[in-house]
């Protein structure tokens, strides 16, 4: 029985934006919502049972990581990444393809940057017809990625969410040689839904439109895709060069999708991009961002940013936000925060990871009461 399902709470009067639940065989996903990324099968500073009793409905595991270490056979055998983590709510997972063709094209994610691991060369041997073929970071063996290699490893991890595999082309790219990658892309996510059919598993999957800026490009991909029998659609590839084009990109997209599936945007979680996201309809954003300005600590308030290691909190023995009601702010003072973070105490980390992730819950909430109210 297919426990996964899109159901659509409320159309706003005033933009394209939506309430909305995905139900999950791990439960429910209220809409719009921010998805944490747990690179590592963890968030940066926090384990799964806080990451729960924050309240985040759906987090993002890498597949590329989690085949390199510990390896998805391993996660398998313990039960499934909910069983290996502990946790019981919903879990998405990527294809591998970004962090691949980030090492192809020369830009690697953040998330590669893992300075004490990188024991080799990050090289892509090979790209065809049949996929990837690369050289682990951990111990330089061969690892081949293909559309169905990729799924089979997010078969093994027990994602409620996966995704097909792609490939993403830089922005700078050559407009017949983005038409060539988006041909390729479509087939191997034909071949990567024909290859979960065969097994589903309960689990979801979500295509990925791809189309770099081009509209017609963009068009394509959606018309293609949604012909398909995929339970979602993610937005991937290049998003464009700056927050405008993407914005811009967005508003001619959206509306080609399907209204009776949900709709997840890749990679992007700053508040700008969420802001007016959620206005053009967006249902799911991921983002590394609220830890990833946390560890550097940049806290996220009512009020606006604030820089936790700046002179001024050290003698501050008030809340990082008078009107949050996370625990941070109702045990410690910003001099203390100040205190950890200059001391470089992991704890400084912690704390002010589980602030910045209370923030986007109560945040995605408020969006959600907004709409409802038709007030954006």
């Amino acid at each position: 029985m297919k426990s996964f399902k899109f159901e659509l709470i409320h159309q706003s009067k005033k933009s394209r934006a939506r309430v909305g639940r995905i139900h999950t065989p791990h439960g429910i996903i209220d809409t719009p919502n921010f998805v944490a990324v747990g690179t590592n099968a963890t968030l940066k500073a926090l384990d799964s049972v806080t990451a729960e009793d924050l309240g985040l409905q759906l987090m993002f595991c890498n597949t590329y990581h989690l085949m390199l270490q510990p390896g998805t056979e391993v996660i398998k055998q313990a039960g499934g990444l909910h069983t290996f983590i502990n946790r019981n709510q919903p879990i998405i997972t990527d294809s591998g393809g970004f962090q691949v063709f980030s090492l192809a094209y020369g830009g690697v994610a953040n998330e590669l940057k893992s300075k004490g691991q990188k024991k080799y060369d990050n090289s892509v041997l090979k790209i065809d017809e049949n996929g990837v073929l690369f050289r682990s970071y951990r111990d330089g063996s061969p690892v081949l990625l293909t559309p169905e290699t990729s799924v089979q490893a997010q078969k093994d991890l027990g994602a409620d969410i996966i995704i097909p595999f792609d490939e993403l082309p830089p922005y700078h790219i050559d407009p017949k040689a983005l038409k060539k990658s988006l041909d390729r892309t479509h087939r191997w996510e034909k071949r990567s839904l024909e290859y979960h059919l065969k097994n589903p598993q309960n689990q979801a999957m979500y295509a990925v439109i791809h189309g770099g800026v081009d509209p017609a490009l963009r068009a394509e991909s959606a018309k293609f895709l949604a012909a398909l029998p995929f339970d979602g659609y993610a937005i991937g590839g290049s998003l464009g060069k700056n927050r405008e084009e993407m914005t811009q990109m967005l508003a001619h997209l959206m509306p080609l999708l399907p209204k009776d599936k949900p709709n997840h945007l890749l990679g992007i979680g700053d508040l700008p991009s969420i802001d007016s996201g959620v206005k053009l309809g967006i249902d799911t954003f991921d983002c590394s961002h609220p830890t990833r300005s946390a560890r550097h600590g940049l806290l996220f308030t009512s009020q606006g940013n604030l820089k936790i290691l700046n002179s001024a909190n050290k003698t501050s023995f008030e809340p990082i936000d008078k009107t949050c009601t996370c625990l941070v702010c109702k045990k410690y003072t910003r001099a203390y925060l100040h205190h950890l973070f200059k001391a470089k105490e992991m704890t400084g980390y912690s704390l002010a990871s589980l602030h910045n992730l209370h923030f986007m819950v109560q945040l995605m909430q408020d969006y959600r009461a907004k709409i409802l109210r038709d007030e954006i």
